[in-house]
């Protein structure tokens, strides 16, 4: 079978390519991939080519397929596996296999699998490690995206706390506790939001700060606050930006016991320290955002490190587990990380798109992977429509749904969009 796909050569040298597949092993299966969410883990990737950790020495003679945010339909099965997969299925997979102990995943290291293709083969390891997900939900795109949220949900898990007197540490933040999500109305803070108001495990006081007023006034708008209150969450969002004592303001909004977990979304130096020093007795920093500089640092209180047991976590992607739980949350309708999307295009708009990723505004860019589209804003939606019916039908869909992407949005591009040649 022939797939498109895009395939990494060297730094800065993506190709999109068709080329001929090969017949499936017995312990492997067959895929067409829907759609992929465009990471800047595969950005990263793409700029230093065979010196990233994850990426072959030979990719100039064996290329790989990059994309590890993807979601589709299972075509084919070996024998091996089809006792527990069958032809028909959706799902998504977990990009860390931690295979045999190596770093080799899905987007970074094969030849024939990522997310950034028409059809791929799953190869053996992916399903000996459990890495094969079934997906149940209707929209291609939430199986996408369960791996960012998978990094979310396996943030929460990782915070800990202990009691008095205990060395044994307690896994999650604390239930009915105080939580503040620093530089957190982005997509990704959204997408917290949206966990810490749903999940089983929750905060009784929710604040989250920003510094871009109308960040924060969408988020507002997103998840609201009414929302949160329906779930025993009372959330603030509080813009920062230009305030004399942001440690005392945050700190009044706890009565001066601080905050149990403190969430920090941005690697900026001045938001993690504040961070540190709104944490109450025994609270949690989870440092989330992921630095690009290897020399990154901030203050740290260590008197209250000794005497109020303050600690400091942090962590990068979820497992397995994560994201078993991201699909179901999903599938249930409990969290819903639309609200991360802000583009869409098709396989044609990826190899710019990736190489061009950091300079490109706003959250997720989401890949239909079997159609040509033009990596397109969200809000230009209804622009593009006075001349395009097209854009116009999906403007008014989005519209419909408070300005999200969506299930029905997605079934019309699919049956409306040009095919990818």
């Amino acid at each position: 079978m022939k797939t498109k796909a895009v395939r990494l050569y060297g730094k800065n040298d993506l190709r999109l390519e068709e080329f001929e597949l090969p017949p499936i092993k017995e312990d492997e299966i067959l895929a067409q991939v829907i759609s992929d969410s465009i990471c800047m883990s595969s950005y990263k990737a793409a700029i230093q080519g065979k010196d990233h950790k994850r990426v072959p020495d030979d990719i100039d003679v064996n290329p790989v397929i990059i994309g590890h945010e993807f979601c589709g339909i299972i075509l084919e099965v070996g024998e091996k596996w089809k006792h527990k997969f069958k032809p028909g299925q959706k799902f998504s997979v977990q990009p860390a296999l931690n295979y045999k102990g190596r770093l080799d995943a899905p987007g970074y290291s094969y030849r024939y699998i990522g997310g950034d293709a028409t059809h791929i083969i799953i190869p053996n390891e992916v399903m000996e490690m459990d890495c094969l997900l079934e997906y149940n939900g209707d929209a291609f795109f939430y199986g996408s995206l369960a791996e960012p949220m998978s990094c979310i949900v396996g943030a929460f898990h990782a915070s800990y706390h202990t009691k008095p007197g205990s060395y044994q540490h307690e896994m999650g933040i604390v239930d009915g506790g105080n939580m503040a999500i620093l530089a957190g109305a982005g997509p990704m803070g959204l997408g917290a939001i949206d966990y810490a108001i749903h999940a089983d495990r929750k905060p009784r006081l929710l604040v989250v700060t920003d510094i871009d007023q109308a960040r924060l006034q969408r988020a507002s708008e997103i998840i609201t606050e009414e929302e949160a209150r329906r779930n025993g969450v009372t959330l603030k969002y509080i813009n920062t930006a230009g305030m004399d004592d942001i440690e005392g303001y945050l700190l009044s909004l706890t009565e001066g016991k601080g905050y149990d977990d403190v969430f920090v979304f941005a690697p900026v130096k001045s938001v993690v320290e504040i961070g540190d020093r709104i944490l109450g007795r025994d609270g949690c920093l989870n440092f989330f955002a992921g630095p690009t500089n290897p020399d990154f640092s901030a203050q740290v209180n260590f008197y209250n490190v000794h005497y109020a047991s303050t600690h400091l976590v942090g962590t990068s992607g979820g497992n397995t587990d994560d994201m078993k739980e991201a699909l179901q949350m999903m599938a249930e309708g409990r969290v819903n990380p639309a609200s991360m999307i802000t583009h869409i295009g098709g396989l044609d708009s990826v190899v710019d798109t990736t190489l061009n990723l950091p300079n490109i505004p706003g959250g997720k860019k989401l890949i239909y992977t079997n159609i040509q589209l033009e990596l397109t804003p969200i809000t230009e939606f209804k622009e593009k429509g006075k001349t395009d019916p097209m854009f116009a039908k999906l403007a008014e869909i989005v519209e419909g749904n408070n300005g999200l992407w969506c299930e029905e949005a997605e079934k019309y591009l699919l049956a409306n969009a040009k095919p990818i040649r």
